[in-house]
């Protein structure tokens, strides 16, 4: 298990030539202090009045799509997968509009790419921590694409950008992937390792040091992990915005959309 050795890129408004053959190469890509630490406060402070509402409103679905719940050290309830957060919040979709986020759409040429904010999951927040009462402390090996074959469609070209809300040195856990699965044939896709019930260290697999504010762009292609921290408590937490960047069909959620198969089979694995 390493690090990926990645330069220390700056995303702008348009990627570069060093950009594009570094995530063409690998199918995963970390930028720098693409946010400022004020901004991870404010959108910490979003994620966190989003999560008082829906409890308060008892809340288990935002159009079809399941919340996850654990509890905290103290065993209160708790949201540890939130979805489509930029629809309750102007500062979250304001981020879906910075030109730096559609600049990550070069990424999918020739494919024409948009900014999935009602479609998918929209923007959702994974908060790993890991108490005794925790649901959500690790995430097994997957791929993005499945679920386009659940939905009745083809596999389509996608990306999975993370913006990252606290620090998560490599040894803490985190992002692990499989650099240049991206490329596999259909059969290793589908059958390459046990969706979500894996979750196996790999002699190949690599991760990051990030820090807060830092952004990652993975292909939906691309073997990933998210690995169970070692610790307990405030040092396991891990925070981290995902938002989806498509090709295809425009297919929008609603209130009154039915939930996807794979969110039921996933809800029995990613503990």
């Amino acid at each position: 298990m390493k690090k990926i050795d990645c330069p220390g890129f700056i995303l702008g408004e348009k990627l570069t030539s060093e950009q594009l053959e570094f995530f063409d190469k690998n199918g995963v890509i970390i930028f720098r202090n693409f946010i400022p630490k004020e901004t991870v406060k404010l959108f910490i402070s979003e994620t966190e009045r989003i999560e008082k509402q829906l409890l308060e409103e008892g809340k288990e679905k935002i159009n079809g799509v399941p919340l996850k719940f654990g509890k905290d050290e103290n065993g209160n309830k708790i949201i540890q997968r939130l979805c489509f957060l930029s629809l309750f919040s102007d500062p979250l979709h304001q981020l879906l509009q910075d030109p730096r986020i559609a600049a990550l759409i070069g990424f999918l040429y020739p494919y024409e790419g948009r900014i999935a904010e009602k479609e998918k999951d929209g923007l959702i927040l994974n908060h790993y921590v890991r108490f005794p009462n925790s649901a959500f402390t690790q995430m097994g090996w997957h791929t993005d694409s499945p679920r386009d074959l659940f939905l009745g469609q083809k596999i389509m070209p996608m990306l999975n950008v993370g913006i990252h809300l606290d620090d998560c040195p490599f040894e803490n856990g985190g992002l692990r992937v499989l650099p240049g699965t991206h490329k596999q044939n259909i059969l290793k896709l589908l059958f390459g390792k046990k969706y979500f019930i894996d979750n196996n260290p790999d002699e190949r697999e690599m991760g990051f040091d990030i820090n807060a504010g830092d952004l990652t762009v993975h292909d939906g292609r691309l073997w990933h992990r998210a690995q169970q921290s070692p610790h307990y408590g405030e040092a396991s937490r891990r925070r981290v915005l995902y938002l989806p960047i498509v090709t295809g069909k425009y297919m929008p959620k609603h209130e009154k959309s039915k939930t996807p198969f794979y969110h039921r089979f996933a809800s029995k694995v990613q503990n």
